[in-house]
């Protein structure tokens, strides 16, 4: 057969769209669309696509530790003191705070619910820090609050979808996977995006918030483990020496670059990269993620022990990472969802116990990257994916639980270097805690701040898809100069 006639044969619809850069509607898209910001070309080293790239601008941060309290934290009972909530707690919710909206768990009319916890003003900033934060105050005035967060979702799944991929619906690239398509990584013997988990389960939307959608997949988040070896499969199998492993290596790459030829599929590409970075690994990440190595003085003050697989372990993990070139960490921890539907999820002790967990490990991971000088170019993140109400679970509502149910109207997340401005509160909400009064900040805002920490235009970073250029913050989102130094 023609050698040509054979290659065409081989190539698939979405190959040929692809090649095209014209999906359906896509030249109706196209006029729709030329008066937006287009891309810079992105080069990609199909044999090393985690080279570092140059930025748009100059970078503040170089790297980022994303660290995801799953299931979203109470504001209300943490950093947003509201005493007129207080003061009203037990009325019913007046109706037009109420009436025309979607709640999880709760219908007719709630009760207003005042925090069970304690206030305090700490540092030279004054900001409020409840009693179940016992450490924080530490390094109060080393944090940004953005008091005003928002987002369209209010339940878990699409709202974790929505911060992390720019949309509720699956398919799209993660946060993280854009950033290292936008910027590569500075270590070639580890991956670009790591994720970590704790609590015992992944987030409500799964592998997709690390996932790399329609970007090469060697863009994904590589999970990784803080017990046992550190990325599953990693090792050889049993019986193979290091040189027979890396004669297989070669003859499988041998195998790809000849189909890579044929079908010019450049997930073939990717295939080969991950390969040889699976080899790399093997020498540089049990080391990298050995924990062990730490002073008992370091891993005392985040409360970690070695193999354990808590959140505590994870941070310390997260400044190795950074520490060696590794440009995004995403640490995931279970268990933040207080609707009160046992003691374990009410917002009195059991919001303290889980406190307990985060509260130390988030304040010495600030005060070590400040130690080492690491803070100043480390963007630090930590917050949920949405609120929580200012009244009682419908669920609870008759119990001595106390709980909250979801609400995407107002949060707070916790920001600190890479940029940021220290010890202010950005944003407010109203005296009851269920709007925002000053300074929106929707997902998107966030997203686009973030990669202009980095270096890059939200709007510029783009990848062709279905006939037209997507980004991260489709298809709105500015930068908050308001949180930048």
């Amino acid at each position: 057969m023609n050698p040509r006639l054979r290659q065409l044969q081989t190539i698939t619809r979405r190959h040929f769209l692809s090649a095209m850069q014209m999906g359906v509607g896509g030249i109706a898209l196209g006029s729709l669309l030329s008066g937006e910001s287009q891309a810079d070309p992105i080069s990609i080293n199909a044999s090393q696509p985690m080279l570092p790239r140059k930025t748009h601008f100059g970078p503040k941060a170089k790297s980022v530790i994303y660290l995801h309290l799953a299931g979203s934290p109470p504001n209300l009972d943490l950093f947003d003191y509201k005493p007129e909530l207080v003061k009203r707690n037990g009325e019913d919710c007046p109706a037009e705070f109420f009436n025309g909206k979607e709640f999880a768990f709760t219908k007719g009319t709630p009760t207003l619910l005042g925090t069970p916890h304690k206030f305090r003003q700490c540092g030279e900033s004054g900001a409020w820090l409840s009693d179940a934060m016992v450490h924080l105050e530490e390094v109060i005035d080393d944090v940004c609050f953005i008091k005003s967060m928002n987002t369209d979702q209010f339940n878990h799944a699409p709202a974790e979808l929505l911060l992390y991929t720019g949309s509720p619906r699956l398919g799209r690239p993660s946060m993280g996977s854009w950033v290292t398509y936008g910027l590569g990584s500075e270590n070639q013997n580890l991956p670009g995006f790591v994720v970590l988990n704790s609590g015992g389960s992944n987030p409500s939307s799964g592998k997709s918030a690390w996932g790399s959608g329609f970007l090469p997949s060697v863009f994904q988040g590589v999970q990784c483990r803080s017990q046992g070896d550190p990325v599953l499969y990693l090792s050889n199998p049993k019986g193979m020496p290091q040189d027979v492993r890396r004669l297989s290596l070669d003859a499988i790459r041998d195998l790809n670059q000849a189909q890579a030829g044929v079908i010019g599929d450049p997930e073939t590409e990717t295939r080969i990269a991950q390969y040889e970075l699976a080899y790399r690994m093997q020498a540089s990440a049990p080391e990298s993620m050995d924990i062990s190595k730490e002073t008992a003085e370091t891993l005392a003050s985040y409360g970690a022990k070695p193999g354990d697989g808590s959140f505590a372990s994870n941070c310390v993990l997260a400044r190795r990472l950074v520490e060696q070139g590794v440009r995004f960490v995403q640490l995931f921890d279970w268990g933040w969802d207080f609707h009160g539907t046992s003691a374990g999820t009410a917002l009195g002790d059991g919001l303290r116990g889980k406190a307990k967990g985060m509260d130390q490990p988030v304040t010495a991971l600030i005060k070590d990257l400040k130690q080492r000088g690491m803070l100043d170019d480390t963007l630090v993140i930590c917050g949920g994916e949405f609120g929580r109400t200012p009244f009682r679970e419908g669920r609870t509502a008759a119990s001595t639980n106390l709980g909250r149910d979801h609400y995407p109207d107002c949060f707070t997340l916790m920001l600190a270097g890479g940029g940021i401005k220290p010890g202010i509160s950005y944003g407010a909400t109203d005296e009851l805690g269920f709007g925002v009064t000053e300074n929106k900040v929707h997902v998107h805002d966030l997203q686009a701040t973030i990669l202009h920490l980095l270096g890059m235009d939200h709007l510029r970073l783009t990848y062709p898809f279905a006939g037209r250029n997507f980004r991260l913050t489709d298809v709105h989102g500015e930068v908050v100069p308001g949180i930048l130094a």
